[in-house]
């Protein structure tokens, strides 16, 4: 029976312990509640102003990236504008390019067709070729002045170069029906005794040298038309 009794003090004890570590926190709650709420306004700002500037860096750095991206587009459009030129720049290149070679191309050519018509009047400045067409411009106007002389000359390596005739001397001199004293057997006795006279082999060299006062003549005869250089008509 004292044994109980001791207990149960013991338990009334513990709870009115209890009750009072309760109250106790009530009161400092309230107590802190109560004094929250009657801070002075003027503390207030500084919550304001922390608030209030994280707003303002984070206005910044969206203003930083729109600029960025402002920047890089305006960047990647100075880009293309550079691209765009440079492959226009590289067309007009290419485009010259072609150009130069086609140039390049056609002096080849010319070129190419001049040297084979100076190499074919340079064939004949061997001995016979020239002793030949000093016969042949004895024979045909050996009684003419230089320039005349030198015009027969100029008829024969036309023939030459037109393609129209034989390509050398002799074929144009001994074609059929084409120069009378080659037919006659004329020709063949002032070569085969050197009988032309200087004047013919001064003439015979300046028209295998290129020179030319007729032109393009291909014919000539003493009654007929066209240029006229002493007795002889050019055509």
């Amino acid at each position: 029976m004292l044994k109980y009794k001791f207990n149960l003090k013991n338990g009334i004890a513990k709870a009115r312990m209890c009750m009072a570590a309760c109250v106790a926190v009530s009161t400092l709650t309230l107590g802190f509640t109560s004094r929250a709420a009657a801070m002075p306004e003027e503390m207030l700002p500084e919550a304001s102003f922390t608030y209030g500037g994280a707003a303002f860096v984070n206005n910044i750095l969206a203003e930083i990236n729109n600029k960025s991206v402002n920047i890089k587009f305006k960047a990647a459009e100075g880009v293309e504008e550079v691209l765009a030129e440079a492959a226009v720049k590289a067309e007009e290149l290419e485009a010259e390019r072609q150009r130069a070679e086609a140039e390049k191309a056609e002096a080849e050519k010319k070129a190419a067709e001049a040297k084979q018509a100076a190499g074919g009047v340079s064939s004949f400045a061997g001995g016979y070729d020239k002793e030949l067409l000093a016969s042949i411009i004895f024979c045909e106007a050996g009684n003419q002045s230089l320039e005349g002389q030198v015009a027969v000359g100029a008829v024969i390596m036309n023939r030459i170069a037109s393609g129209s005739y034989p390509n050398t001397i002799e074929g144009v001199v001994y074609q059929p029906g084409q120069f009378g004293p080659a037919g006659s057997g004329w020709l063949d006795q002032i070569r085969s005794t050197a009988g032309y006279s200087a004047s013919a082999m001064q003439a015979a060299e300046a028209a295998l040298a290129g020179q030319n006062p007729i032109g393009g003549c291909l014919y000539f005869d003493q009654g007929g038309y066209g240029m006229q250089i002493g007795a002889h008509f050019f055509h």
